[in-house]
């Protein structure tokens, strides 16, 4: 009986894990990978909460090993749960969560508590703390070798046991089955909160057992009403769980937690608009592809994992290396009414390995600014192009909305009206012009393009659609724009 009223509680506890805690009318949040504490506060203010961003998710801010040259992945290697990275340390990440939820974006926390660092004989962590991984001692936090699972290797991905209790190549992999190391966990998160973050994303959930993570989510604090959340908010929760099927472990097993990244939806959406797919086949997009429910999936074109080439999704993976489909499907998944939507922001890379932008000694660059509002400085900054930018206020202003009117020529040229707020067009016909006369399912009138433009005063920067009073309007898309999208709103009328 106690077990049953004990699970009862923890259900109860994370009955709202779903829900993103977004400001009302802002629905899509960006992943600013590797930005800094102080470049994420400016950009909540100078650009995110002015342009409708929702959300940001913020790389780990528990200490790290520091590892030379300084790769991206040392940020997955925690050393201790005290917040200091190269980002920066406990101080500028409490001004910057406080900063980005005084203009209503919330801040997201990835958090790695799978695993800490990989082997080693002594390490130093970012913020001067010191382990000695091969004798499972992170004094920090401090863990002992008490806090692990016996040491072993997973190699059986058919095998539950060997995914949850075996270590992800050398990183230590922590046994979150005993009260101190969930009690370590939950107090970190818990810190987090308090500072007024909104959610995590979870790294590596699939090689945690689901029951020690309904106890961990279960004894989280509510977010805190100082931020600006009501009272009894709980915080949003979105666990990696890599699942291309054909696993033991997979998206099933964690639906009942919270969200779960869909990488099926990143590995399909790429295929798509590299014509490995007919668009026309997108018209049951969602859970008639096999995905999970769109109420627990966090929707994304790619990630930093699989942009990489890890993860998930080889080389189907769009990045933005290819920047006119990446564009493409970004306005797909931002238009389409499936998950929680997630839009990532990179730096260039050659090698899959290499860190941020960085100084000689290690620290990071932060972005620089063009005329255009386009990133310098080897900063990719994918949010900041105008057709990711402006499909973000697309979801905004058609949520709420089911797709409708759905078109194609029988190939790969679709449209589809979301209501009567929005129309979205793609072209993605090699060497052929879309030029239909088409249901847009919008009063007549005027509308600015925001792909190819802007509304701006009273004029458009861009092409512009003109809808007659039966709602049809004369579509074009040729084959070699330097876009092959079209996407207006009821917002972006002019006259």
């Amino acid at each position: 009986m106690t077990s049953i009223i004990l699970l009862a509680v923890v259900f109860a506890a994370v009955d709202a894990q779903w829900n993103t805690n977004m400001v009302p009318g802002r629905h899509v949040m960006v992943h600013l990978f590797e930005w800094t504490w102080t470049d994420i506060a400016a950009e909540c203010e100078n650009f995110l909460a002015p342009k409708g961003f929702g959300g940001v998710q913020i790389s780990p801010p528990t200490e790290n090993a520091a590892s030379s040259p300084r790769p991206w992945w040392e940020r997955y290697q925690p050393i201790s749960y005290n917040f200091v990275t190269r980002s920066g340390d406990e101080a500028a990440l409490a001004d910057m969560v406080q900063r980005c939820n005084a203009v209503g974006v919330r801040v997201y926390a990835d958090v790695v508590f799978n695993h800490m660092t990989g082997y080693g004989a002594f390490n130093v962590g970012t913020g001067g703390s010191t382990a000695e991984p091969d004798k499972y001692l992170y004094p920090a936090v401090p863990y002992g070798p008490n806090d692990f699972n016996a040491e072993c290797t997973i190699t059986n991905y058919q095998d539950p046991g060997n995914v949850r209790n075996c270590q992800l190549g050398s990183l230590r992999d922590l046994n979150q089955s005993t009260d101190y190391v969930r009690g370590k966990i939950i107090d970190m998160l818990n810190r987090l909160i308090a500072l007024g973050i909104a959610g995590f994303r979870v790294d590596a959930a699939k090689h945690m057992w689901p029951g020690d993570l309904e106890i961990i989510f279960g004894s989280l604090n509510d977010l805190n009403t100082e931020h600006g959340f009501a009272a009894g908010t709980r915080p949003f929760i979105a666990m990696e769980v890599i699942d291309l099927g054909g696993e033991a472990v997979g998206n099933k097993d964690y639906l009942h937690l919270g969200r779960i990244t869909e990488f099926k939806l990143s590995a399909e959406i790429g295929k798509a608009f590299r014509g490995k797919t007919q668009l026309k086949w997108l018209s049951n997009w969602g859970e008639g592809w096999g995905f999970m429910a769109s109420d627990s999936a966090l929707a994304f074109v790619d990630n930093h994992d699989n942009q990489r080439g890890h993860g998930a999704g080889g080389a189907d993976i769009l990045t933005h290396k290819d920047s006119k489909l990446y564009k493409m499907a970004t306005a797909f998944n931002l238009a389409h009414p499936y998950g929680a939507s997630r839009v990532m922001s990179s730096y260039f890379f050659d090698n899959t390995d290499a860190g941020p932008p960085q100084n000689a000694d290690g620290s990071t660059i932060s972005p620089g600014f063009s005329t255009d509002g386009t990133c310098t400085n080897g900063w990719a900054c994918e949010h900041r192009w105008r057709q990711v930018f402006n499909m973000v206020e697309f979801r905004n202003v058609v949520a709420g909305t089911t797709i409708n009117g759905w078109w194609d020529n029988g190939n790969n040229q679709i449209a589809f009206c979301r209501g009567g707020r929005g129309f979205v067009a793609f072209n993605n016909e090699y060497g052929v012009d879309l030029n239909a006369n088409l249901q847009t399912c919008l009063p007549a009138g005027t509308y600015c393009d925001v792909i190819s433009g802007s509304k701006e005063g009273g004029a458009c920067t861009g092409k512009t659609v003109t809808i007659g009073g039966d709602g049809v309007a004369n579509i074009v898309i040729n084959n070699d724009e330097v876009d092959g999208v079209l996407a207006i709103h009821e917002n972006v009328i002019f006259f």
